[in-house]
């Protein structure tokens, strides 16, 4: 039993947070970046959307971040989830079933492999009217935007959409050299953009293409390709046996998603030159974005289901 004097669990996070000194958001940062989540650590809940939502890695699991989130989501045959919408961008990565998603009007249909972008302040709601469960993952950039104090979510229950607050409005484009014009216009500029970018990238269209550091990988969902998601990005890559990349690095923080196969990761120096025993298939969500140099290519049919076994890692 909490004594009447003891903050509530929120409360209590927002005091934390308010204490914190910059030492210890450094000593914190530090023990997440070893982080390895595997799927059975992952407990589903049943949730007021009508779906059922895990966390591999954010702050509603004890296990939070401070610039992405990594959550899974299920959807059950005959289910049509509740509408909502958010500050922040996320993006998903179907791993499981066959359903449909539904942004500010605009239905996409999706099954395994398919990627999508949920756009900030963009509503959204899931169906699935196949026969069996839809199973999804999802990352997104609410950490990031909690942490600078503009994290906002907004429930419409059933509401149909037409009914609905549309995105929030914006000034156009004006004239002027002065610092206000220029603002004006590149914020303009922006949203312009953001409100026409690519909202679906189907497995069925993927082309994995071979890279200097060892595997074939492709975007998922990337400006390069026509995304316009805040800065975050998502790729799929393969290694296969026998092969390694090499060692890299990155300003922002990534977290990559096992769909198929077993291999290692290093976080740090490589101590060996150690092998791959058998081909990885992995999905990679990052801050930033990284190209590599095509020189051949390779197609993929679209996998039933990926239930394998998985876990979400922070490099």
């Amino acid at each position: 039993m909490r004594s009447h004097g003891e903050p509530d669990d929120d409360r209590g996070h927002a005091l934390r947070r308010a204490e914190e000194t910059p030492r210890d958001f450094l000593e914190e940062w530090r023990t997440y970046r070893n982080t390895v989540v595997h799927v059975g650590d992952v407990e589903m809940h049943d949730t007021a959307r009508g779906m059922r939502r895990g966390v591999y890695v954010g702050a509603d699991a004890d296990r939070p971040t401070r610039s992405m989130d990594a959550l899974v989501h299920e959807i059950d045959p005959g289910v049509t989830s509740t509408v909502h919408r958010h500050s922040w961008d996320a993006i998903v990565f179907v791993v499981a079933g066959w359903g449909w998603t539904e942004i500010d009007g605009e239905r996409i249909e999706w099954g395994p492999g398919d990627s999508l972008h949920l756009p900030a302040w963009a509503w959204h709601r899931h169906g699935n009217e196949g026969t069996g469960t839809g199973r999804f993952l999802s990352f997104s950039s609410e950490p990031m935007l909690e942490t600078m104090g503009m994290a906002f979510q907004e429930d419409g229950g059933t509401t149909p959409v037409e009914e609905l607050a549309p995105r929030p409005p914006y000034s156009p484009a004006i004239d002027g050299d002065d610092p206000y014009a220029r603002r004006v216009r590149r914020l303009a500029r922006d949203q312009d953009a953001r409100r026409s970018g690519r909202l679906h990238t189907s497995w069925d269209s993927l082309e994995l293409l071979q890279t200097p550091r060892g595997t074939r990988t492709t975007f998922l969902l990337d400006r390069a390709i026509g995304y316009e998601a805040s800065g975050i990005t998502m790729a799929m890559f393969e290694i296969g046996p026998d092969r390694g990349q090499s060692m890299h690095r990155h300003p922002g923080e990534a977290w990559l998603y096992v769909v198929e196969g077993r291999g290692h990761s290093f976080l740090g120096t490589e101590p060996t030159r150690a092998r791959t025993t058998r081909g990885r298939r992995a999905t990679s969500s990052s801050s930033t974005t990284s190209r590599g140099t095509s020189t051949s290519t390779t197609t993929r049919r679209r996998p039933p289901r990926w239930s394998g076994s998985t876990c979400s890692t922070a490099c």
